[in-house]
């Protein structure tokens, strides 16, 4: 009886301490557990606070988010190839707060428009003809989308 007590105080200790110090000690939500709501994504993917710098290189980066492929960004004007696709991302910040950014990023479908040519980035309704490769995958990981999203946080006019 002692040992299981011990054991779970230190399960306890342990958990506040990861919380504590901003370590999640929770499961990623996984992609078909989102939950949207009329005002976005309010819960973070991970349960850990976005890194805008990672967010940035996830931004720019052709591999990963290749954002820059639609939307033009003032804050990287010395990366090339702006697209015009999509709206310019100045100002973003202003337009859209946390939630509706996440939600937008997550599974633009959703948190945007039906209609919206942007893909899902954590969503896994990505259509028809996919590469057998990428089938069950999403485009980045949910720490990617919340780095993505702090970063958009940043744009602000």
């Amino acid at each position: 009886m002692r040992w299981a007590k011990l054991l779970a105080t230190m399960a306890v200790a342990s958990a506040f301490a990861g919380a504590s110090c901003g370590i999640s000690v929770a499961a990623d939500v996984a992609p078909g557990d989102v939950q949207f709501t009329d005002d976005g994504v309010a819960v973070s993917l991970t349960g850990v606070a976005g890194n805008p710098e990672e967010g940035a290189s996830v931004f720019k980066d052709r591999k990963l988010g290749n954002c820059l492929a639609c939307h033009a960004n003032s804050a990287m004007s010395k990366e090339l190839f702006h697209g015009d696709v999509g709206p310019a991302l100045d100002g973003v910040a202003d337009r859209w707060d946390v939630a509706q950014l996440r939600a937008i990023v997550t599974d633009s479908k959703k948190g945007l428009s039906e209609d919206t040519v942007m893909p899902g980035f954590y969503s896994l309704n990505v259509g028809a003809h996919l590469d057998e490769k990428f089938a069950g995958k999403t485009i980045l990981s949910a720490q990617q989308v919340e780095d993505v999203v702090a970063y958009l946080a940043t744009l602000k006019e």
